[in-house]
Parts: C-alpha cells; sequence; structure tokens
C-alpha cells in the first residue's frame, strides 16, 4: 500500500448550490457551510425541526373490528378486498422536516486568489479560505453548538439571520433581535409556524476580538476586527423561549483562553476516535487521492472515488445520528420543500443507511436508532391496537420523528397493513447485542412486544394447517395478478419467524411457545421461474420490476437464507434478484440490491450495483447523494449505504461465522479494511492483494466459528484476548465455490 487514505473533501471553489454545501453536525444540530469570503453562509438545521401540517393530531385508523370480515374475504380469494380496509382518510403526510435559518457575514468583495474549502472527515471541521480570510465551521458533539470561527474578516463584516430559505411559507411570523453585548453580539431569530402554538428560536452570541462592532438595520456591523467567534443554537419550542438564559448557557461554554481551539478539543475527544475506529484503503492512484471530490465524481471507475465516498458516508452516517437516526436527507436541507417530508421511511431507506453501524464500529448510530424506537413504543402498541386489534406492537412505515403511529398510507400505498416493521427496525438492535456481548433489556423487552402481538395476530391456518399472514403487504410491491394488500408476503414470513424465534433466545421462559409458533409458519414458495416468490400464497404472482427487494429480507439483513446452510433457498433467491429490476433507478434500490448480492456472493452483481450508481451522477459535490440519477433529489440512502455494501462484500459474520471476502469486486484486487466489528465479539482487520490474504482477529469473548473463504469451510477457535492471525496465499478472484471442506488457510495466535 502506498499514500494516505483522505480522509477528507475539496473544492477550488464555494458552493453555488446548497446541495454542494460541505455538511458537519453532531446528531442533534447540523450545518452546511457555502464558503463564500464574500457572504459566508452557513445553513442551521436541528433534528426537532419539523413543521406542524395537521398530522401531529393524526391518530391510526380504528380498524380492529373490520379485521377478521377482510381476512374471510381475502382468504375466500377476493384479491381487492384491503383496498376498503380503511376509515375514507385522503393520504396525509407527516409533519416535514425544515432548516432554520442561515447566518451571513458579508464582507465587500476581495481578492478570491488561492480559494479552496474543505470538510475534514477526522474532526468535523469545515474550512474555507483565501488571501488571509479563513472560516472554520463545525458542529461540537460534546456542547451541543454550532461554532463558526473566522479569522482577518476584512474591514468591514455585516452579521444577520437570515430565515429567507427556498419554500419558507409566506406566513412565518419571524421576529429579530440584536443587542450589544461585552463580548460583541447577541443575534436571536424567533419564527412561529402558521396557525400553530408552535415556534423555534436561534441564538447567535458573537465573540468579536478588536474592532468596533455597532447596529446595524439586518443586525450588526463589525470593524477591522481580528477574528469573530459565532456560537448558534436553535430550540423548537411552545410558549417563549428565554433568549438570554440561552445566551449566558452559550456564553458559559467559551474557554477562558483561545476560545476556538478549547472548543474543538472539547468535541474532538467524542468525533474524532468515533470516525476512525473503521477505515477502508483501496490502494488508489495517489494523484487521484489528492483531487477535488468534484473531479473524482467524473472518474466513476476509479478507486480513489470509491474510497472516499466510504469515508465520507461513514462521516455523514456518524454526523447525522444522535438525538435520533438520519433522516432521508441525513441531518441537512437547505430547502423547506423536502421530498417525502424529508421523514424516516422505516420500510427500507432507514434500514439501509443505518447499515454499516455495527459492522463498521459505529455504535452512536445504533443508539440513535434505538432512540427512535424507544420514544415511540406507546404510538406502536396504539397501532397494534387500533388495525388489528392486537396487544404488543407496530411500526409504523413513516414517521417524522415525534409521531410514531400509523396513519401515513393510501390504496395504492397500504402501509397500516405492514406488520414486519418493528422485527425489521429492531435488527440493527440486535446485530448491536451480539456484536457487544450484551443484551440490552429494553430490546428484550421490546421483542416480548413483537411476540405478543404474533401470538394474536396469527390465528389463522390453511389447508394444510401452517399459520396464515393475512392481511399481508410486501412494501412497496402488489402482485401481478391481486392488489397491494394480500396474503403471506415473503418479507412477513421471514420477520414473524426472525421475531418469534429472536424473542425466544432472550427469553428462555416463553422459548417453548414462541418457537412453536414460529415452527407453524409456512415456508417460503418458490415460483414457475425458479425464483424465491415474494407472496409465498398459491398463484400470486411476482411483479420483477421494483426498486425494493423486501421479499429477500430472509437473505439480507436476516441470515434465514444463505449458501451454507440453505444452498436450494439461496439459489432461488439468486434467481429472484438475476430477475429483480431497477424501476426507477433508486439510489437505496441498486444499494439494496448490492448487499442481497454480497450475501449471495454474487462479486459481479455486487460491482454492476455499485457501478449504476457512481457511474449514474448520484453525488453531490458535498459527496451527499441524491436519491435518482442526475442529482435529482436531495437523498442521504447512497451516501450512507455505500460503507455497508462495501463491508459486506469483504466481511460478513453472524454469531457462529466469518465469510471472508465474499465477494469482492475484480476492479478492486488489493486493499486494507481496518477496525470492522463482528458479530461473535471480535474486531477484524483485513488485507488483501492478488498475491496474499491477510486477517487478523482480535477477540473479545471466546467462541468457536465456522471460517468460510474461497477455498471453502473450516472451524476457527477464538480465544478472548488472543490475536488470531490468518494467512494464505494468492486468492482466485472467480466466483465464489460451493461450502466445501478443508481450506489453505493457516492461522496462528
Amino acid at each position: 500500500m502506498t499514500g494516505e487514505v483522505m480522509h477528507g473533501t475539496w473544492e477550488p471553489r464555494p458552493a453555488a448550490r446548497w446541495e454542494d454545501a460541505f455538511l458537519s453536525g453532531n446528531g442533534r444540530h447540523g450545518a452546511m457551510a457555502f464558503g463564500d469570503p464574500n457572504d459566508d453562509r452557513v445553513i442551521v438545521t436541528h433534528h426537532a425541526l419539523v413543521r406542524p401540517n395537521g398530522s401531529e393530531h393524526a391518530r391510526p385508523p380504528e380498524l380492529a373490528s373490520r379485521l377478521a370480515d377482510l381476512q374471510d374475504r381475502l382468504l375466500a380469494g377476493e384479491t381487492a378486498a384491503a383496498e376498503h380496509f380503511t376509515d375514507g382518510r385522503e393520504l396525509q403526510w407527516v409533519q416535514p422536516f425544515h432548516p432554520a435559518f442561515q447566518t451571513r457575514l458579508r464582507r465587500p468583495a476581495g481578492e478570491g486568489r488561492d480559494y479552496r474549502r474543505s470538510v475534514d472527515f477526522t474532526t468535523g471541521v469545515m474550512t474555507a479560505g483565501c488571501a488571509g480570510w479563513c472560516s472554520r465551521v463545525f458542529v461540537s458533539r460534546a456542547d451541543d453548538v454550532i461554532v463558526q470561527y473566522v479569522t482577518a474578516p476584512g474591514p468591514v463584516l455585516e452579521l444577520s439571520l437570515d430565515h429567507r430559505l427556498p419554500g419558507a411559507p409566506r406566513h412565518l411570523a419571524v421576529g429579530h433581535g440584536t443587542a450589544l453585548t461585552a463580548e460583541g453580539a447577541l443575534l436571536t431569530l424567533r419564527a412561529r409556524y402558521p396557525g400553530s402554538d408552535r415556534a423555534y428560536t436561534g441564538v447567535t452570541l458573537a465573540v468579536v476580538t478588536g474592532g468596533t462592532t455597532v447596529l446595524a438595520p439586518q443586525g450588526v456591523r463589525i470593524t477591522d476586527a481580528e477574528s469573530v467567534l459565532l456560537l448558534t443554537r436553535v430550540h423548537r419550542h411552545t410558549g417563549e423561549l428565554d433568549a438570554l438564559a440561552e445566551a449566558r448557557a452559550l456564553r458559559a461554554l467559551l474557554p477562558s483562553e483561545e476560545p476556538f481551539a478549547g472548543l474543538l478539543d472539547r468535541h474532538l475527544a467524542l468525533h474524532r476516535p468515533a470516525y476512525l475506529r473503521a477505515t477502508l484503503d483501496l490502494d488508489p492512484d495517489a494523484a487521484e487521492r489528492a483531487l477535488p471530490g468534484s473531479e473524482l465524481l467524473r472518474r466513476p471507475t476509479s478507486a480513489a472515488l470509491l474510497e472516499r465516498l466510504f469515508a465520507a458516508g461513514r462521516y455523514h452516517l456518524l454526523s447525522s445520528s444522535g438525538m435520533l437516526p438520519p433522516r432521508l436527507t441525513g441531518l441537512w436541507t437547505g430547502d423547506w420543500n423536502t421530498a417525502w417530508s424529508g421523514a424516516f421511511t422505516t420500510d427500507a431507506n432507514l434500514n439501509l443507511q443505518t447499515a454499516s453501524a455495527s459492522a463498521g464500529a459505529l455504535p452512536e448510530v445504533t443508539e440513535a436508532h434505538a432512540a427512535l424506537i424507544h420514544g415511540q413504543l406507546d404510538h406502536w402498541r396504539e397501532n397494534a391496537r387500533a388495525v388489528h386489534g392486537a396487544r404488543g406492537v407496530v411500526a409504523p412505515a413513516h414517521t417524522d420523528g415525534e409521531s410514531g403511529y400509523a396513519y401515513h398510507f393510501s390504496r395504492e400505498y397500504p402501509l397500516h397493513l405492514w406488520t414486519a416493521g418493528a422485527d425489521w427496525l429492531l435488527k440493527p438492535l440486535v446485530d448491536h447485542d451480539e456484536t457487544y456481548g450484551r443484551r440490552d433489556p429494553r430490546t428484550a423487552a421490546v421483542l416480548a412486544e413483537v411476540a405478543a402481538f404474533y401470538e394474536d395476530f396469527l390465528t389463522r391456518t390453511d389447508e394444510e394447517g401452517r399459520l396464515v399472514v393475512v392481511p399481508s403487504y410486501s412494501p412497496e410491491n402488489r402482485p401481478a395478478n391481486a392488489s397491494w394488500g394480500t396474503i403471506n408476503a415473503a418479507m412477513d414470513l421471514s420477520a414473524a419467524r426472525h421475531a418469534l424465534l429472536t424473542a425466544a433466545a432472550y427469553h428462555p421462559d416463553r422459548a417453548e411457545d414462541w418457537r412453536a409458533l414460529a415452527d407453524r409458519l409456512p415456508p417460503h414458495r418458490v415460483n414457475a421461474d425458479g425464483a424465491l416468490a415474494e407472496w409465498a400464497w398459491p398463484d400470486l404472482e411476482d411483479t420483477y420490476d421494483h426498486r425494493h427487494l423486501s421479499h429477500l429480507y430472509g437473505v439480507w439483513p436476516l441470515d434465514e437464507i444463505n449458501p451454507y446452510d440453505t444452498p436450494g433457498l439461496a439459489a432461488a433467491a439468486h434467481r429472484a434478484l438475476e430477475l429483480r429490476g431497477a424501476e426507477n433507478d433508486s439510489a437505496h434500490g441498486h444499494l439494496h440490491h448490492a448487499l442481497v448480492a454480497a450475501r449471495l456472493r454474487d462479486a459481479a452483481r455486487v460491482a454492476h450495483a455499485l457501478g449504476q450508481v457512481l457511474a449514474g451522477d448520484y453525488f453531490h459535490a458535498s459527496l451527499m447523494s441524491a436519491h435518482y440519477p442526475h442529482l435529482d433529489v436531495y437523498n442521504a440512502d447512497a451516501a450512507h449505504a455505500l460503507p455497508a455494501v462495501l463491508i459486506e462484500a469483504l466481511v460478513q459474520s453472524t454469531p457462529g461465522r466469518l465469510v471472508l471476502l465474499p465477494a469482492l469486486p475484480a476492479a478492486h484486487p488489493r486493499g486494507r479494511l481496518l477496525g470492522v466489528r463482528t458479530r461473535f465479539g471480535a474486531e477484524l482487520d483485513l488485507i488483501w492483494s492478488p498475491e496474499r490474504t491477510t486477517a487478523v482477529l482480535r477477540p473479545t469473548r471466546s467462541c468457536r466459528v465456522d471460517l468460510r473463504t474461497s477455498a471453502g469451510a473450516t472451524p476457527l477457535d477464538l480465544v478472548a484476548g488472543e490475536d488470531c492471525v490468518l494467512t494464505t496465499g494468492p486468492q482466485d478472484q472467480q466466483q465464489f465455490p460451493p461450502p466445501m471442506e478443508g481450506t489453505p488457510w493457516q492461522y496462528a495466535r
């Protein structure tokens, strides 16, 4: 290996569009920096900023009394019966996520020589500079504040808070406040939503060194200063926010000496170790590695591009995870009209974005994911009661982060019928427990509630006495010959089986009953095309051209279907993957395809799916992604899911299995993946090349695992605290062969 991974990116000019602004965040506050020396703008965001639109009062439909009739009709062959299982409401969107405002530092136009803007992923600091002027911005994970430090700001600098961003409501009631202080100035912006008692307030404390500060019509004017330090927070609230108390809180954060350095040091103690836990080095050309991101994006086959996107994906995922996990837009937006409300779409997108959390050594992301779940459990219980008349919990497919009620549904999207959501959303928490060897009692408690739901819901049987999931829904697809709400969707079968068996593992006292219930579920069906059917009910025909791959839930992220234990079903799943179309080329569809392909050991299909995204113009100069090709719709799916695809192609693990290089793309014959975590409790470094492959395992608990490589299978005994080094000679880069006994790998401690 030569050279060092670039843990950051840079551009030779300021951002002209908010989509190209560099990003920083601490999982609560977000900042988007344009880096323009003459109009230095930073858009301020916060996870809690959602605009009331009436849905804050919405509740799930009261349909439980009609459930038995719907089940009768579906089982009797009325394929469109579920279209009428509604209370007649129109599709209702959740509260839309929106930006707060932008801080603006304007000065007379100066020289633009030697301009450069950059973001350092290891620190979260966004820097822009030219001709002596320098602006640095980060969002503190320690102090929950947006910090901006400008040196050599120029002879005159005008500071203001500006709410005028695209799509801002016409009747948004905005009030500004400005006061001079001993440090410099205090600026506030208060905005009340139209027709609501809810508001948000931003407070910026300006600490000015040297020069003079005076009031100006839009804020303050600063003359001949040596430097300006801004501390900004935003709060969503009812009633009035005590801005003076918030100013005192901001002032209390200031270190007595070198305030910017002191604030940054406290932040780095939390951010830097988390980001650096895992790294990927693909040994690219050194000259390409040094290119600005926008130039790299013009080279879709470059190893340097894939390496940088892996780093950027980890950085953005960590930065957008804290009080909540990432939204469809991560933690950022520059427009009030965010697509799909900028919400959390939980039937695919959220889990795809956070898929690298456990293996990629980012427990902060899993903790944020858990915060969303545990903050909504009362609402999930109400969904189960209102729609299904059952105990336990049912998760919504769409949420704004405040409400977990299942009210976002329509005829074409009967999302209130989706019962697999709780298991799907809990799977990352189970992976976390396996990785770190500790069962979270909160996860155990929710799993018991999921099992209780299935005890009440799974009451119907087929002619052979097997349980039937009815109604059933495969997000967001429908059979070719039936309506959306139907019977025995493959995802629902996998979720019910997995939830019951996992709950049994966490609760031995109930294990016998829950395992018996799981055993009564029907097997998956293989259709006439030899593919795993999306619906296991007889005569339901598959619709192949669709962006979602819900029916392959058993392959990824579950371990229900795999080439080692269930080779026949794995072959059928692979056939289903071959037949699946890309529909509208959504980024999450391509990367979901790649994740499933990696589990099925299809390196060529992984490479093709990655290639579709890398060559499809999905990434902005910020290295945040778009939902569709040609930079259409700002969306974090590709940016956040891409690291998971690369990890899965290189390393896979379960509590009893380790798979090395299962789907290595041929274009990357050498590299290093360092610091990944396994679900049997070991940290792993992997170094591969055409000549030699080395894996170093650092187990934290003793266990025996089934080691799988391109050469076959062998048992591997690991001892807690003892490093295990695996080495082999030249690797066969062709199709992963069937499992076999014996392996040429050597290992030592």
